[in-house]
C-alpha cells in the first residue's frame, strides 16, 4: 500500500514551495493604461493581465510522476492546511494535469480555495476551464468571485454565455467579477455583453463593466479590429459615466482611428473641458508626423496662458522641428511664462533658425526672458551662435558686450580668444576688466605673451588683479611650467612695484628651483612692497628647498610680522608627511629657537604634532609649563605618544613617555584629553613593564 509522504520534506527541499504562487504570464501585452495630471485611472489604466502559463508549459517536459503523486497524496491526507496549500502551489508550478480534478475539489473549500485556483490558472488543459465554469455555477460569494477571476486569467470563451448571465447575479460582488473577466477575455461578444449590461447597470457595477469594456477595446485594437475599438470607446466618451473613463475612452478613440482620428484631436484641444484637453495632448504624445505637431501649434493661439504652456511642453516631447517656427513667434510676445516655455522649446531642438529669436531676446527688458534667450543661446550648437555671439562682442550694443563674455565662457568658445583680448584692451572699463577675466578660463599657453602684455597695460588695480589670476590659471595649464617661469621671470626687471608683485605671486604658483632663485632675489629688492611679497610668496612655498631661506629670514626680519609669516612657512613644511623624520625634526628645532611669542610657539606645537619621534615629545615638554601653550602641548604630546605607543619601537620607547603622558594629562583643562592621555599612560605602564 501506498504510504503518503509528509510535505514537510519537500518543503526542506525546496522551500520556496511556501512562496506565493507567481503571477500567471500574460498571453498578450496590451497598452491601456496612462495617466495625467489631475486624472486618477482606476484599474483600467493599468496594464492588462491575462492568459496563464500554458504558452510556457507547451513546450516545456512534463512534470515527472513520482512527485506528482507525492504531491496529490498530500491533498488526500489529513495534512495540515500549510502543507496541502504548498503541495496546490507545487502542482500549479508543475502543471500537472492529474492534478486538475482533485484541485478542482478544494475549490469549495474556504481555506484552502484560492491555493487551488491560483494552481489551475496555470495548467495547461481544457479540463481546468470546465471545472472553474462548474465551481462558478455552484459556489456563492467570495468564492465564487475568486473563481470568475480565474476564469477571465484563462480567458476562457466558453465561459462569456456564464459570465453574461453573472453580469445580473444579486450579488454586486459576483456582477463586478464577471464583468471584469469579461474584459480579459475581450473578444467581440464579451463586448457586446458589456455593452448591453452599462445602460441598466447601477451605478455601483458601471465602474467594472466600463473596465471590461475598455479591455476589450484595447484588445480589440491590438487585433487590428479597430471599428470594433472604436464603437466600444466611442459609447464609453458620450456616455454618462465618470469623467476617468471617458478621459480613458477618448485617448482610445483617438488613437484607434490613428490619421482619421485628428479631427477628434483637434476638437479635443479646443474643448473647454481641461480633463479633455490634458487627455488629447496625451494622445497627441502618442501619434507620430508632422500633421500632429500643426494641431497642436494651430492650437496655442487663443489658448489661456495655462494651455500653452501644457501645449509647448507637449511641442518638446515630440521633438519635431516643424514646431520652431510657431515656438518662437510665441516667445516674442504675450505672457511672460509662455515665451519663457517657448524659448527653452526652442533651445531643446538646437537648431541654427532659432538663433534670431535668441539674440533679438537676449536684451529684453524682462530679465526672464532675456535670461531663457540666453540660456538658448548657451545650448545652441554650432559655429553660427559662437560666430553670431562674437559679432555680439565687438559690434553689438553695450549692453549686451557682458551677455556676450558669459556665452562665450559658457561655451567655452576658443574661438573667441582674439575679440577677447580686444575688449581687454577696449575702451570700456567695465568690459575690459570682464575680458581679462574670461581669457584666464579660455586662453592657452601660447597666449602667456600677450595675458603679460596685458598685465603691463592694466589700467588699475582691478585690472592687475585679474591679469595675475588670468597669468596663472593659462600657466598651469601648460604641460612643463619651466617655460612659463622663464617668460614671467623675464618681465621682472621692466615691471613697475605692483606688476612686479603680481608676477611674484604668479611665480609662486608654477614653483620650481628657477621661480624660487627669482623669488630669493627679490628678497633684496630696495622696494619694501616687493619685498613684503617676496616674503609672502616664499612663506606660502610648497617644496621644502625654501625652508634655509625661510629660516634665515625668521633670524633676520625686522618687523615682527614678516618673522612670523617665515616661521608659519618653515613649520608648515616641516609637516609635510613626504620629508624624512630626522628633517622635519631639525627644522622644527630651527624653528623653536625663533618662537618668541604664544603664535610662534602654537605653530611650533602643531608642527610637532605631526611627527612621530619621541625626540619631539621632549622639544614639547618645556611649552607644557607655559600657560599660553599648555594646551597645545598637552595635544601634542598626546597625539605623538599614540602613534609611538602602536609602533615598532613602542616597549623600548614606552618608559620615555611615563612622564610626558603624566605631565600632559596634568597640565590640561581639557576633560577628554586628560582621560585619554591617562589611558595612554596605562599603556605605556603596561608596555615597559
Amino acid at each position: 500500500m501506498f504510504q503518503p509522504v509528509p510535505f514537510r520534506e519537500f518543503v526542506e527541499a525546496d522551500p520556496s514551495c511556501l512562496a506565493p504562487p507567481p503571477a500567471p504570464a500574460p498571453a498578450r501585452r496590451v497598452r491601456t493604461g496612462f495617466a495625467m495630471p489631475g486624472i486618477r485611472l482606476p484599474l483600467f489604466a493599468l496594464l492588462l493581465l491575462g492568459g496563464v502559463a500554458a504558452a510556457v508549459a507547451k513546450t516545456a517536459p512534463p512534470p515527472a510522476a513520482a512527485p506528482v503523486k507525492q504531491l496529490l497524496a498530500v491533498l488526500a491526507s489529513g495534512a495540515d492546511e500549510t502543507e496541502k496549500a504548498a503541495a496546490c502551489r507545487e502542482l500549479g508550478r508543475l502543471g500537472a494535469r492529474d492534478a486538475i480534478a482533485p484541485l478542482a475539489a478544494l475549490l469549495p473549500n474556504e481555506r484552502l480555495s484560492h491555493m487551488a485556483r491560483y494552481a489551475l490558472e496555470t495548467i495547461p488543459d481544457p479540463a481546468v476551464e470546465k471545472a472553474l465554469r462548474d465551481a462558478a455555477g455552484q459556489l456563492q460569494g467570495h468564492l465564487r468571485v475568486g473563481v470568475i477571476g480565474s476564469i477571465g486569467v484563462r480567458r476562457d470563451v466558453k465561459a462569456v454565455r456564464l459570465l453574461t448571465r453573472l453580469l445580473r447575479d444579486p450579488d454586486s460582488e459576483v456582477a463586478q467579477a464577471a464583468a471584469r473577466s469579461l474584459g480579459r477575455i475581450g473578444n467581440a461578444t464579451a463586448a457586446q455583453a458589456l455593452l448591453d449590461a452599462l445602460p441598466k447597470a447601477p451605478a455601483g457595477r458601471q465602474p467594472a463593466i466600463c473596465d471590461g469594456l475598455l479591455r476589450c477595446a484595447e484588445e480589440q485594437s491590438a487585433l487590428g479590429n479597430h471599428k470594433r475599438a472604436i464603437r466600444i470607446y466611442d459609447r464609453l466618451r458620450t456616455a454618462s459615466i465618470t469623467p476617468p473613463v471617458r478621459a480613458a475612452a477618448l485617448r482610445g478613440a483617438i488613437l484607434a482611428r490613428k490619421q482619421e482620428g485628428w479631427p477628434l484631436l483637434k476638437a479635443s484641444i479646443r474643448a473647454g473641458d481641461l480633463d479633455l484637453f490634458l487627455v488629447a495632448i496625451a494622445a497627441a504624445g502618442e501619434m507620430p508626423g508632422a500633421e500632429v505637431t500643426h494641431i497642436l501649434t494651430d492650437a496655442l493661439a487663443g489658448q489661456g496662458a495655462d494651455r500653452q504652456v501644457l501645449l509647448i511642453q507637449a511641442l518638446a516631447r515630440r521633438g519635431d522641428a516643424a514646431a520652431l517656427p510657431a515656438l518662437c513667434e510665441a516667445a516674442r510676445s504675450g505672457d511672460t511664462t509662455v515665451r519663457v516655455a517657448a524659448l527653452r522649446t526652442a533651445a531643446e531642438f538646437g537648431r541654427a533658425a532659432a538663433l534670431p529669436v535668441f539674440l533679438d531676446l537676449m536684451g529684453d527688458s524682462d530679465p526672464d526672458i532675456a535670461a531663457a534667450a540666453q540660456d538658448g543661446l548657451a545650448r545652441l550648437p554650432g559655429r553660427e551662435a559662437d560666430d553670431a555671439i562674437i559679432r555680439l562682442l565687438t559690434d553689438g550694443p553695450s549692453a549686451q558686450r557682458g551677455a556676450a563674455l558669459d556665452l562665450i565662457a559658457r561655451r567655452r568658445m576658443a574661438s573667441a580668444v582674439p575679440a577677447l583680448f580686444a575688449a581687454a584692451t577696449g575702451a570700456e572699463p567695465e568690459l575690459r576688466l570682464a575680458a581679462i577675466r574670461k581669457l584666464g578660463e579660455l586662453a592657452e599657453p601660447s597666449e602667456l605673451p600677450r595675458l603679460l602684455d596685458l598685465l603691463a597695460g592694466a589700467a588699475n588695480p582691478a585690472e592687475v588683479e585679474a591679469a595675475e589670476q588670468a597669468i596663472r590659471a593659462v600657466s598651469l595649464k601648460a604641460p612643463a611650467s619651466a617655460d612659463c617661469v622663464s617668460q614671467v621671470e623675464a618681465r621682472l626687471a621692466q615691471a613697475s612695484p605692483p606688476r612686479k608683485c603680481a608676477l611674484l605671486r604668479v611665480l609662486g604658483a608654477l614653483g620650481g628651483p628657477r621661480a624660487l632663485s627669482a623669488l630669493r632675489g627679490a628678497l633684496s629688492d630696495p622696494n619694501p612692497e616687493i619685498r613684503a611679497t617676496a616674503i609672502r610668496v616664499l612663506g606660502d612655498w610648497g617644496t621644502a628647498d625654501a625652508a634655509p631661506d625661510l629660516l634665515a629670514l625668521a633670524r633676520s626680519a625686522t618687523t615682527a610680522t614678516d618673522q612670523m609669516i617665515c616661521l608659519r612657512g618653515c613649520l608648515r613644511l616641516a609637516g609635510l608627511p613626504d620629508l624624512p623624520v630626522d628633517q622635519r625634526l631639525a627644522m622644527c628645532r630651527e624653528a623653536a629657537a625663533l618662537a618668541s611669542n604664544d603664535e610662534g610657539k602654537k605653530l611650533l606645537l602643531a608642527a610637532l604634532g605631526t611627527l612621530t619621534s619621541v625626540e619631539a615629545v621632549d622639544l614639547a615638554l618645556p611649552y607644557l609649563d607655559e600657560p599660553g601653550t599648555r594646551e597645545e602641548a598637552s595635544s601634542a604630546v598626546v597625539e605623538m605618544a599614540a602613534r609611538l605607543l602602536k609602533g615598532q619601537n613602542a616597549a623600548r620607547l614606552a618608559a620615555r613617555l611615563l612622564g610626558p603622558l603624566d605631565k600632559a594629562g596634568q597640565a590640561t583643562l581639557n576633560d577628554d584629553l586628560a582621560k585619554r592621555a591617562r589611558a595612554l599612560l596605562d599603556q605605556a605602564k603596561a608596555k615597559a613593564g
